[in-house]
């Protein structure tokens, strides 16, 4: 089997769809979090200057949604034909436009482009999410196709790190979202892995 070396920040964030896939899959690995004060020597030993980077067998790799999908072809979570994977990138990739609007006002420092951001989110998130919400009511409590698949497994693990940037808990008002959390907690392996990870805001 190969090894497995995911380089990270200490906190949960982008890596945690990753870690969450490797749990599930019962792939050994190990969770390399550095501190943020060696990053500038680690930086130029990544691909492209940024983590997540996964090493299988010492290759680096690096982009958290290609390692994700990666790994979730491994274990059976990308979907049961090209259509469902095409369906399921596309949820992942709305995801990630979540993650996008909520972090162009966290990372702010302008307070005048702050709130002007945070205008913007405020009005583009809940239109992002009422959409997932109804998306898993209409899969049969799941992303795509009624199963489990890597989306799922993507938006839980880093629903913190959204929860973090946002200031109050997104999902509050999702049933659907609500429900579809407590599914990916309550898989053995990731309800597993959550209970010995490091504790972290984010």
């Amino acid at each position: 089997m190969p090894t497995y070396k995911l380089t990270y920040f200490p906190v949960k964030a982008l890596a945690e769809p990753i870690r969450f896939l490797l749990s599930y899959a019962e792939i050994p690995f190990e969770d390399d979090r550095f501190d943020r004060e060696d990053w500038p020597k680690i930086k130029p030993t990544t691909p492209y200057g940024q983590v997540p980077v996964l090493e299988v067998d010492g290759k680096k790799v690096a982009q958290s949604s290609a390692i994700a999908r990666y790994l979730a072809k491994q274990c059976g979570l990308a979907g049961k034909d090209d259509w469902e994977a095409l369906l399921i990138d596309a949820t992942v990739d709305t995801i990630h436009d979540v993650r996008a609007k909520l972090a162009a006002f966290h990372y702010e420092e302008d307070e005048t482009y702050k709130a002007a951001k945070r205008k913007v989110a405020d009005e583009v998130v809940p239109f992002y999410l009422e959409r997932l919400d109804a998306q898993v009511k209409d899969n049969g409590g799941y992303f795509v196709g009624g199963a489990l698949s890597w989306a799922d497994l993507t938006f839980v693990a880093i629903l913190d790190y959204l929860n973090f940037m946002n200031t109050s808990d997104l999902i509050e008002k999702y049933e659907n979202l609500k429900q579809l959390k407590e599914k990916v907690l309550d898989v053995p392996a990731i309800k597993s892995w959550v209970a010995k990870r490091p504790e972290t805001e984010l």
